[in-house]
Order: C-alpha cells, then sequence, then structure tokens
C-alpha cells in the first residue's frame, strides 16, 4: 500500500513517518525530492539555489518523480511505503508559484508517475499562527522564504486537490499532540491494510 503524507513544511510530516516507522517495521520509508540518488542532487538544488525559474522547478519535481516512482514505488509496491510528499505537493507548489494549469500538471505527473497514485493521503493543516511561530524556530530553504501567504495558498490547494482527485486521505491537524496524531495515522493505515 501506498501512503502519501502531505502538507506544508513544519507540520510533521516526518516526525510522524519516523514515528509510525516503530510501529510499521517492514515499511519502506522515503520522500520526495531526494528518495534516490538522482533525487538528492536534485533536493539540493531545488532547496538551496533559490533562484530557478518556475517552470524549471517545476520540471526538476517532475524528473525526480519519475526516477522516484520508477527505482522506489513500483518496485515495493506490495510492502507499505510511506512516503513523505508526492505528485499533489509538486501540483500545489507548481499551481500557487508559476499558475500552471492544474489540468497542464496533473498530465505531466501521470506521465512522471505512469499513473501510479497513492492509496492513501494523510494530509495535514496548520493555522497561520502555528505555521508563523514553527517557522520562526527555523532558517528557512529557498521555498519557504516565499512566506507563510505563499504556504497556506499551497496548503489549500493540497486540499482541493485530493478532493478533486478523490484520493482516500486523512486530515490531520497538524497543531495536535504528537500521540494523538500518530495513533490517529496508525488506525487509519491499519484499517487500509
Amino acid at each position: 500500500m501506498y501512503v502519501v503524507f502531505e502538507g506544508i513544511d513544519t507540520v510533521g510530516k516526518s516526525t510522524q513517518i519516523a514515528r509510525l516507522r516503530e510501529r510499521f517495521d517492514d515499511c519502506v520509508l522515503t520522500r520526495e525530492p531526494g528518495g534516490t540518488a538522482l533525487g538528492k542532487k536534485i533536493r539540493t538544488i531545488l532547496l538551496d539555489e533559490g533562484n530557478i525559474h518556475p517552470r524549471s522547478e517545476a520540471l526538476l519535481f517532475l524528473a525526480d518523480r519519475a526516477e522516484h516512482t520508477e527505482r522506489i514505488i513500483r518496485p515495493n509496491l506490495e510492502r507499505l511505503i510511506l512516503s513523505d510528499r508526492s505528485f499533489i505537493s509538486g501540483i500545489a507548489y507548481a499551481h500557487v508559484h508559476e499558475k500552471i494549469a492544474v489540468d497542464m500538471l496533473l498530465q505531466l505527473n501521470r506521465f512522471a508517475t505512469d499513473g501510479i497514485f497513492p492509496d492513501t493521503v494523510i494530509l495535514f493543516r496548520i493555522d497561520r499562527e502555528t505555521l508563523s511561530a514553527r517557522l520562526g524556530q527555523k532558517s528557512g530553504d529557498a521555498i519557504e522564504k516565499r512566506g507563510i501567504d505563499y504556504m497556506l495558498e499551497v496548503q489549500k490547494t493540497m486540499g482541493e486537490l485530493v478532493d478533486l482527485l478523490d484520493i482516500d486521505h486523512l486530515v490531520v491537524d497538524a497543531a495536535d499532540p504528537l500521540e494523538t496524531i500518530t495513533e490517529t495515522i496508525y488506525q487509519h493505515i491499519k484499517e487500509r491494510l
């Protein structure tokens, strides 16, 4: 089962994946971008450069996604895959940043993933106040430096995409206690295995 954790930066995706790894000891852990050797190079370019044209940025994400799908996702579809991000955030960031049409982005992502979409999505939501506090505790990467309004618009778009594509999903409040979130996600996944 292919499970993706979606949400903007600081919502706790990585923390929850690490916690759930302890409960699902045979799962495959991965992330986009950066789940493959090529993906690690692309991730460095995307997060450190900061001056990439938006269309080039979108295409780099697609290159990572195609490699990730073929090297990590497809070979492990019979196992439980926990992925930090997927095409959903890729589309949301590209749509909000460059105003690329969602239909075009969906077509490109269907090509990049060869039509392999997640079985379920864990969608984290965060309010402005909590996001502001969390961002204030870290130095931001190139994408985080686009600001809170940008990030909240990306979050909104992620929710719209999950609804548009009618993908099974669980919405999680990122401000809830860690253990509550972990247990809720654990039950959601366990019921679907």
